[in-house]
């Protein structure tokens, strides 16, 4: 069976030898020291160690049972969930008033890396949860507020998000879930949602749905959608539960994966429910919930990876199979183990590598998002929002082709269940698809993201690499990553002209690229954090600052991405410049 352990001394490096978080201003990063985030990443490893690591091949197993309309999670979920609210980690960085610890988002990203890798599947029950509270914290009214969040924020009630109907997944402009006016101001809610991640549960005194619907009035597509709170139970006035709801799980899904988070099909037959947000809004306030939910779908993509990393990487240490061809490296044993092997050397910097620089990504991500809603820092919101659809979508592909490898490096254990490895292959692909496809993050970031505001956050950030560089003039160290990163810069730049030069006349040109151009961009980003990385290593070798070996390695980890992975940007442009020809050449009739 798989072991977990969390990587502190990791998180602990971005958090201060990178983020530099105890100096920086934005709001409550003061407090952040050493021994602080020590402490609390550290117990968090111990409940992800001790008591979800060895859950997830039991949900894997037993999954979710529908019984009498209620869905039984898996055995010693209950207590799991339990341990979880009573040691205060769903309220890690909620709003105090609310009952929440007030964290900074960077933290509660850290601590949900080291659930996620654990086990993804129990992780969804709070997270999803946490994406409802932070729509109804945004966008709800003082009474909605104070009636819901409290006890969301203890996850004594979870949440949920309702988009997806049978015949719509994506395109919600065809949504038939209607939203019939009361006298009393609430709604009446009739339709059916599909896919609804832990949407029925036995973890959970009540469920808070929050329902996409059209309400009469609001016109066609989109723009006639409004969100709704319908809860499994009415709340009183007193704030005591109530009636059950007129809402139902109809069936789960039996899925590739995440088997221990209950995927349902739920039937809404005039469910009481009250508007969030403003009448026919419904888009911008559950944005709320999918940009956090699409970062947090981003950080799954490499948690899973990084888990299988850390088990392929001790068995490749144990694992005896054949020589050394420079000579053996294990003369009194039989063979020498398959890490001194180079193709399994590949194999696992490749797999480290993104690892830890998809991890700097997100950790810099979450740090734009505090510096967004803390100091109302409109630059960073642009620049984050910029980096949503890479995030999700890079490091999702990438996520899911780094635990295949991890899978590999077991050759035909790897295959076996009794080994854990598959588990995190079929966990990972979900990650591709779900909160929009991979597809569709790269249309978002071609079609949306590259003109927002004028295109004045992609500059932004075309600055930032170029400013990176330039800080390095003249540090012979440090030219492996500089100029790496220049070269890649200006081939994403020179990918952003072609859409702009061509797109206009013949928008395939642009949208048969955005997939190519997503992971290009991906490269780069990633590019930007092993420099930055590079830089804070090298700062601490030279201050005496921190452990020799770990900080050689980070550099060396650095250096591989640079030169392993970072022409892959070329491989991008050549197809983007290919254009949209030989992509659109057959017609439908010729597949």
């Amino acid at each position: 069976m798989p072991t977990y352990t969390a990587p502190v001394k990791d998180m602990q490096f971005l958090l201060h030898k990178v983020l530099k978080v105890t100096t920086a201003d934005t709001p409550g990063y003061a407090e952040l020291d050493e021994g602080f985030t020590a402490a609390v990443l550290e117990e968090a490893g111990k409940v992800a160690t001790d008591v979800l690591a060895p859950l997830n091949a039991v949900g894997d197993r037993e999954g979710c049972v529908l019984e009498n309309g209620v869905v039984r999670t898996p055995k010693g979920f209950d207590a799991a969930f339990k341990a979880m609210k009573d040691g205060g980690w769903t309220a890690l960085d909620c709003d105090p008033d609310y009952g929440g610890q007030g964290l900074p988002y960077l933290m509660g990203s850290a601590v949900g890396e080291i659930f996620v890798s654990a086990n993804m599947a129990f992780n969804m029950y709070q997270g999803l949860t946490h994406g409802a509270y932070s729509a109804i914290h945004t966008h709800g009214t003082a009474d909605q507020k104070a009636k819901y969040l409290p006890k969301m924020v203890s996850c004594d009630w979870t949440g949920t998000m309702n988009l997806t109907e049978p015949h719509c997944g994506t395109d919600l402009g065809l949504m038939r879930t209607k939203a019939e006016p009361q006298e009393d101001g609430s709604y009446l809610i009739t339709g059916q949602k599909i896919f609804i991640s832990a949407g029925e549960h036995d973890l959970a005194e009540n469920i808070i749905h929050l329902v996409l619907a059209k309400a009469p009035g609001g016109g066609e597509g989109t723009k006639g959608i409004s969100l709704f709170i319908v809860p499994k139970f009415l709340v009183n006035e007193d704030g005591s539960l109530g009636a059950r709801n007129s809402l139902s799980c109809g069936k789960i899904e039996e899925k590739m994966g995440i088997h221990g988070n209950a995927t349902c099909v739920m039937n809404y037959d005039g469910a009481t429910g009250w508007l969030l947000g403003d009448l026919h809004k419904g888009m911008r306030a559950m944005f709320t919930m999918m940009n956090e939910a699409r970062l947090g779908v981003g950080l799954q993509g490499y948690a899973q990876a990084a888990a299988a990393y850390e088990n392929a990487l001790a068995y490749a240490k144990d694992r005896l199979q054949g020589r050394d061809v420079t000579g053996a490296k294990n003369p009194n044993g039989p063979a020498d183990p398959l890490i001194v092997h180079p193709d399994i050397r590949r194999n696992l910097m490749e797999q480290k590598s993104f690892v830890e620089g998809a991890r700097a990504l997100t950790f810099w991500a979450a740090h734009l998002i505090d510096r967004s809603v803390r100091q109302k820092d409109a630059a960073a919101e642009g620049l984050v929002s910029l980096m949503i659809p890479v995030i999700k979508g890079f490091q999702t592909d990438k996520g899911f082709d780094m635990a295949v490898q991890a899978q590999q490096v077991f050759g035909g254990h790897g295959y076996i269940e009794e080994w854990g490895m598959s588990q995190f292959a079929r966990d990972a692909r979900i990650a591709m698809i779900y909160e929009g496809a991979n597809g569709v993050q790269a249309l978002d970031l071609v079609g949306r993201k590259l003109a927002q505001d004028g295109g004045k956050h992609v500059m932004a950030f075309f600055e930032m690499v170029k400013a990176e560089c330039k800080a390095h003039d003249g540090d012979e160290r440090m030219k492996g990553f500089t100029e790496a990163l220049k070269v890649a810069s200006k081939q994403l730049q020179q990918a952003g002209m072609f859409f702009m030069q061509n797109g206009m006349k013949n928008p395939n040109a642009a949208l048969s690229g955005s997939y190519d151009f997503m992971h290009l961009m991906g490269h780069v980003c990633l590019g930007l954090m092993w420099t930055r990385m590079a830089k804070a290593a090298y700062e601490a070798l030279d201050a005496g600052d921190g452990d020799r070996d770990y900080l050689e390695a980070k550099i060396a980890t650095g250096r591989f991405y640079m030169a392993r992975q970072l022409p892959a940007c070329s491989m991008h442009l050549a197809r983007i410049e290919s254009g949209a020809e030989t992509v659109m050449a057959l017609p439908a009739e010729a597949f």
